[in-house]
């Protein structure tokens, strides 16, 4: 009887990181060595636990990774950015917020808080569960607060967008360049056999939930794993699971890296950081498995 390595897969709840993992966990994609399960946490608990090297592989914020970048390698696949959108600054209507005014962010080490942090130096935070800020923006608790994942497609007509973290990052960014938000990280202590063939998988795993998008969005509608609606399901997922979140791209390398400076330059990350580097080394199994072909013999 073969004996399987398990791999603790922790990603999001929101749509689009079910979505991007569904293919494995329905034995669309498997491995000849490897077992797979989900853990689903908020994107907060995620980068905590990341901190504490908890799961084998994990979705992360990728302004967490180069607090964990000795730990983790980062992987090339299941990422999020945002294209001209991301989360959002909302307040209610009519208010206008102060230097210092109180503010709701879903978690310390997230991308739009390391960019709001940066634009908005003042302003008092306060971090929450994701699902819980616009309602603590409602009650009058903070003045403002970020959304992010579905929640930018249906808030209350009682709030307005003070700003979008995306003009934050344009500006600061100074290079036309996608918004890099979320990201997947395997831990370094796997054996890098392990390691690559977990990213085989996820990356086919993101590929196939891509290619069969309908199928999979109402099997996942059928069986209630999304907060959202049928047309929300396909806004949410344009925007954050499709053809980009299959392999990073150099454009998105660079901005990662660009957002890595920014995080340096204003003493955020306590040394530079190039994204290339903290990749897996996948010709490390073109190598080895040179004499089969360039295939692993398992």
């Amino acid at each position: 009887m073969k004996i399987f390595k398990h791999i603790n897969v922790a990603h999001s709840p929101d749509a689009d990181d079910i979505f991007m993992y569904k293919a494995i966990d329905f034995g669309w994609v498997s491995s000849k060595n490897l077992k797979f399960s989900a853990t689903a946490l908020d994107i907060q608990t995620l980068n905590d636990e990341a901190l504490k090297g908890t799961y084998e592989a994990t979705a992360i914020s990728f302004a967490l990774y180069p607090l964990i970048c000795d730990e983790y390698a980062l992987l090339r696949t299941a990422v999020s950015f945002g294209e001209g959108y991301g989360p959002k600054l909302v307040k209610k209507k009519g208010a206008v917020l102060k230097r210092n005014f109180k503010v709701a962010l879903s978690g310390k080490h997230t991308t739009n808080a390391l960019l709001f942090r940066m634009a908005y130096p003042q302003a008092r935070i306060v971090y929450k569960n994701f699902l819980d800020i616009e309602g603590a923006v409602l009650s009058g608790e903070v003045d403002a607060g970020v959304l992010i994942h579905e929640s930018i497609l249906d808030f209350s007509d009682e709030l307005c967008v003070e700003r979008e973290i995306w003009d934050i990052w344009s500006e600061l960014a100074g290079e036309n360049l996608p918004l890099p938000l979320g990201g997947m990280a395997v831990r370094r202590s796997l054996p890098i056999t392990d390691a690559t063939e977990c990213e085989r998988v996820l990356t086919e795993g993101v590929r196939i939930a891509t290619a069969h998008k309908p199928f999979l969005s109402h099997m996942l509608m059928e069986r209630n794993l999304i907060r959202v609606d049928d047309a929300k399901l396909e806004k949410y997922l344009s925007l954050y699971a499709n053809e980009a979140s299959i392999e990073l791209s150099q454009v998105q390398i660079r901005a990662v890296d660009r957002l890595f400076e920014l995080g340096y330059e204003r003493g955020f990350y306590p040394a530079p950081l190039s994204a290339q580097e903290n990749f897996i080394p996948r010709e490390y199994n073109e190598i080895r498995f040179a004499d089969c072909g360039g295939q692993n013999p398992m």
